[in-house]
């Protein structure tokens, strides 16, 4: 198993900018990448960004490239997501997941194994 945690996440304006961290721990060594979705109020889960572990590769959604990056500390186990010049429409809650396999889009929530609670990001205008 895999235990995700996320912090970062918290109530700010519009045009300020987040990171927010999701800490791996368990048989990391099982992971190949790892990911940041997001659950809008009334809207269903959309992908953010992913992060592919050999390749280094990064996967961004649409509507956040440019404004979004996520990165990693291989030291620490940790993926990151740093967000820039937030919108209220990027107001949601934000999971972190890790997969294990190597096939399979890294832009559907299907292709990840195991989930972290989620952290709040809540933006006004």
């Amino acid at each position: 198993q895999v235990q995700l945690v996320e912090s970062g996440g918290g109530l700010v304006q519009a045009g300020d900018s987040l990171r927010l961290s999701c800490a791996a721990s368990g048989r990391t060594f099982s992971v190949n990448g790892m990911g940041w979705f997001r659950r809008a109020p009334g809207k269903e889960r959309e992908f953010v960004a992913a992060l592919g572990w050999s390749t280094g590769r990064t996967y961004y959604a649409d509507s956040v490239k440019g404004r979004f990056t996520i990165s990693r500390d291989n030291t620490k186990n940790t993926i990151y997501l740093q967000i820039n010049s937030l919108k209220p429409d990027d107001t949601a809650t934000y999971n972190c997941a890790a997969r294990s396999g190597y096939s399979g889009s890294y832009y559907r929530d299907l292709e990840y194994s195991y989930w972290g609670q989620g952290t709040q990001v809540t933006v006004s205008s």
